[in-house]
């Protein structure tokens, strides 16, 4: 038996909407394919969709309807409410829509809601030019298109909500400070952030589709940790009698594609489905090499501090216990040559601590200066000259700066500290002797001290880390000369907060020259 002409059409309609649907066109064109479906069913010659939104309902589509028009249906689109029943509740819906036939020639309206569940989603109304009324026909053929309607907005907003999610998921994945790929369970790439190119020194666009092991190529790395391995021993479920880990760790140099080779520590963790099925493994690479150098400053720091403590307090108490023996009478030559070694290793001592005090506020930050004294450099020198003549024999210590040098804001005492520093290590890395010169110039705005030796120099390569902390220059003599590389360290950041700056120069054999600059006049962060 055939279904009657209008049923028939009906269907199509349906139909045909049911795929717009499926296509995910449009919002708008779905909505206007629905509205035109509904009209030309129920013999209208006009109709609109209004959307439920934060600030009411607002209109989405029209059919019939020119823009000029539009205002005079506004009075249909407030104070409306869902009775329980669930049909719409228009107050004074007659009065309204005697003002619509005067204003536009539309006499007879049939309004549906459109919902999903108990959400509200928006109004369907569809209008003719005669008299009359609706059938109860013409409401559950509106209500099939309604229902359509409210499916096709419920998706919309569904889908605009999974694209905002994937937007912002992409937004943190981008810009996030650690590297992030994104495997399938054969270890392919299928996404690649920002981060991670700049840590592997690969694009992105160059690795999507590829195999893990072409980018993470390991020079050497920790033994026991290998995502194949973990994969084909069944991670992430655990093997039998073994506790479940969620997470693998793989550390390791990874060589980049220029040859050069960065600290990494890479975290897999699996994305598993309902069923708990690997669906993707996410690795998450974190740039380990300032990690890697606090470590080996850290065994640095507790190696040479231990030395350097060591060597003064076991001279400190082998005089004092060799003083103490009662079966011994020192003459008073010996008893003043041991007090002065148990004197000079106690200052060692002093100096020490002082260093790592002021390395301690450094690092939190509760390091300053005062800068509101007026320093006069060039008696400053001569002094120091002078304490450092009464120390070696072996050395000519030479003050050389002209006439009227001009006093510098700054911290007296800490720049006496750099003074001391920079003189007694040209001393002590010119073991033959020789001259070491201090001297000053003046510039426009700026003076340099510069402290000057005939030592061993100072390899090229060398020139730019010596002012690290705990940095010593790798030879024979800095291996038999005491020190915990923390004097040029100090002395830079001393200068640094004084506005100024520091510098060395030199050559292998051919001594070494440590210059600083202060400026002559406050700097805005002095006042």
């Amino acid at each position: 038996m055939l279904l009657p002409d209008y049923r028939v059409r009906q269907r199509d309609y349906l139909l045909e909407i049911s795929r717009a649907i499926t296509a995910q066109l449009d919002l708008d064109e779905v909505l206007r394919r629905i509205l035109r479906a509904s009209t030309t069913m129920l013999v209208g010659q006009a109709g609109l969709i209004a959307l439920q939104g934060d600030e009411g309902l607002r209109v989405r589509a029209v059919y019939g309807i020119s823009q000029a028009m539009l205002d005079h249906f506004s009075p249909l689109l407030t104070d409306i409410s869902i009775r329980a029943d669930g049909d719409l509740d228009i107050p004074k819906l007659d009065e309204k829509i005697q003002k619509l036939a005067q204003a536009v020639d539309l006499r007879q309206v049939v309004a549906l809601p459109m919902s999903v569940g108990s959400e509200f989603v928006g109004v369907i109304y569809i209008f003719r030019t005669y008299g009359g009324s609706f059938s109860r026909n013409d409401h559950r053929v509106l209500e099939s298109f309604a229902d359509q309607a409210a499916i096709a907005v419920h998706n919309a907003r569904l889908y605009a909500g999974a694209q905002r999610e994937r937007k912002r998921f992409e937004a943190i994945l981008e810009h996030a400070a650690d590297g992030v790929m994104i495997l399938t369970p054969d270890l392919q790439i299928e996404s690649f952030n920002r981060a991670l190119s700049q840590i592997t020194g690969r694009r992105a666009e160059q690795t999507i589709g590829r195999d893990h092991d072409d980018v993470i190529v390991w020079r050497c790395c920790a033994p026991g940790a290998d995502i194949h391995a973990a994969l084909a021993a069944g991670w992430p479920a655990p093997p039998a009698g073994e506790r479940p880990t969620d997470t693998l760790y793989v550390e390791g140099d990874l060589v980049r594609p220029d040859g050069t080779t960065i600290s990494v520590g890479v975290t897999y963790a699996p994305l598993l489905d309902a069923k708990g099925d690997l669906v993707n493994v996410i690795a998450n690479v974190r740039d380990i090499t300032h990690f890697r150098k606090a470590q080996e400053m850290t065994s640095t720091f507790v190696s040479v501090i231990s030395h350097e403590l060591k060597t003064p307090v076991a001279l400190i108490k082998g005089y004092a216990s060799t003083l103490r023996r009662e079966d011994a009478a020192w003459s008073p030559e010996t008893l003043q040559q041991s007090l002065k070694v148990i004197e000079e290793e106690a200052d060692r001592l002093t100096t020490l601590i002082d260093n790592l005090l002021q390395v301690s506020r450094l690092q939190s930050g509760a390091f300053e200066v005062d800068l509101s004294g007026d320093v006069a450099l060039d008696q400053l020198a001569n002094r120091v000259a002078e304490n450092f003549r009464t120390q070696t024999g072996k050395h000519t210590i030479v003050v050389d700066f002209p006439a009227g040098f001009p006093k510098v804001p700054g911290d007296e005492a800490n720049l006496r500290h750099v003074l001391d520093n920079l003189v007694g290590n040209a001393i002590k890395y010119s073991p033959n002797g020789g001259e070491v010169r201090i001297s000053g110039t003046v510039h426009d705005d700026k003076v340099c001290v510069s402290v000057t030796d005939q030592g061993v120099g100072i390899p090229y390569d060398e020139l730019e880390r010596i002012f690290e902390r705990f940095y010593r220059i790798d030879d024979a003599l800095t291996r038999k000369t005491q020190g915990t590389g923390l004097g040029l360290y100090l002395a830079n950041a001393i200068i640094e907060a004084h506005g100024g700056d520091i510098w060395a120069e030199g050559k292998p054999g051919e001594g070494a020259t440590f210059t600083f600059s202060l400026p002559r006049y406050p700097t805005p962060s002095m006042l």
